[in-house]
């Protein structure tokens, strides 16, 4: 066994098996609390939520606890492990909206036999929680989930691969454009991976002035064009009519390239024939597309991200997620709207230009951090998230 293997398992088995535990909030050390948190006392909220079912958000914890939902079947980079192996995850993600929001989280691990078993199940649980966030689920079925839940509850629905992966990659692609002095409607853009995040992230790009035209989709068989019968309906939302079949017809001249596909499927050569300034988003983990110093090697202009935190510029749905999550649950919203996608992304663009705080520079062991090609967006221990994004996320929702 590996010493990071082993690292980890001892980090998730001891003092105590998992990552989470729920804690009382209130005091219960006499008769007297006893009385009052449970009968006879606990009957007067009931009475109260009975006549008006928005008195819940009152008297319990649901205005501040999130559902963190999956089947298992497309865990991490790891694929089809099943809902109970997708536990840590989910149990992972409670731990980020916990220290990054103060979120309460029910991780919940769902076998079902159907998408539509899935679906109704999630409905019956729903009046538990405040918001729902849907993760690990394969496409297309992650949209079909997705779409049928969001007509269907009254409360948040947010899939975390399809929109969290949209929003980070959307601030990050916003800010090196304008590092890079391109604008957003004129570059060319590739985007490998045609599942729910490249599919999310191209559905944002077009709605923040990417022309339609100028996105090459490209999943394991080419470029999703026109001309091919074998995509689903999904992708064919996408499809351009162009003659180019392979990626490495696509990446010819392009602006632009984001990855959210697999380990090392680009070359040095295609970052070679890139346009000049290019920007690389290499987001496959643990293992990039394309490691930044096989790119850097070929290429001095080019502005490079991924997904791991020991390279600059990790592209993280953790800088999203949980204070996108508190902005709705503090705006007590129904929905989350392309409008609210649109305010997060964009307060996540503008907090890298403001001057980083020695807590971060502390908490990363550096000396100086200011935006610029290694710094695109803000880092996940940066403390201005929680008081920025939710603000900005907030006001969107109420308007």
């Amino acid at each position: 066994m590996s010493e990071n293997r082993a690292k980890a398992l001892d980090y998730h088995e001891f003092p105590t098996p998992g990552k989470i535990s729920i804690q009382p909030t209130k005091p219960f050390t006499s008769a007297s609390d006893l009385s009052l948190a449970y009968t006879p006392g606990v009957a007067e909220p009931v009475r109260a939520i009975a006549e008006n079912e928005y008195d819940a958000y009152r008297y319990t914890n649901k205005g501040n606890l999130v559902a963190v939902i999956t089947d298992g079947s497309a865990v991490l980079g790891l694929g089809n492990v099943g809902p109970v192996a997708g536990k840590p995850v989910m149990e992972g993600k409670a731990v980020l909206f916990k220290r990054f929001a103060n979120i309460d989280v029910f991780d919940i691990e769902i076998k079902a036999p159907s998408t539509e078993a899935f679906i109704e199940t999630v409905v019956n649980i729903s009046p538990t929680f405040g918001a729902i966030n849907l993760e690990d689920i394969a496409a297309p079925n992650c949209f079909i989930i997705e779409n049928s839940l969001r007509e269907r509850l009254e409360i948040p629905v947010f899939h975390d691969d399809q929109h969290g992966t949209a929003v980070i990659v959307c601030a990050g692609l916003l800010n090196s454009l304008e590092i890079q002095g391109k604008r957003l409607e004129d570059v060319r853009i590739v985007m490998l991976g045609s599942g729910a995040a490249g599919i999310a992230t191209t559905r944002l790009l077009i709605t923040l002035g990417s022309k339609r035209e100028n996105i090459i989709l490209v999943d394991r068989k080419g470029v999703i064009h026109t001309r091919r019968s074998d995509i689903n309906i999904y992708k064919q939302a996408y499809a351009v009519d162009t003659p180019l079949e392979t990626l490495d017809e696509a990446m010819l001249d392009a602006d632009v390239f984001v990855g959210v596909s697999g380990p090392n499927l680009v070359s040095a050569d295609m970052i070679k024939t890139m346009a000049d300034r290019a920007i690389v988003f290499a987001l496959s983990n643990p293992v990039p597309e394309i490691m930044p110093d096989v790119a850097s090697a070929v290429r001095n202009d080019i502005i490079m991200a991924t997904g791991r935190s020991d390279f600059p510029n990790q592209v993280n749905n953790s800088l999203c997620f949980p204070f996108l999550f508190r902005g709705v649950l503090d705006a007590k919203a129904h929905k989350i709207t392309e409008k609210i996608l649109i305010a997060a992304t964009k307060a996540l663009a503008d907090l890298a230009k403001e001057p980083v705080p020695k807590e971060v520079l502390k908490a990363y062991q550096i000396e100086e951090l200011s935006f610029g090609p290694e710094y695109i967006i803000p880092t996940q221990f940066d403390p201005r998230l929680i008081e920025t994004v939710p603000v900005r996320v907030a006001e969107a929702a109420r308007n």
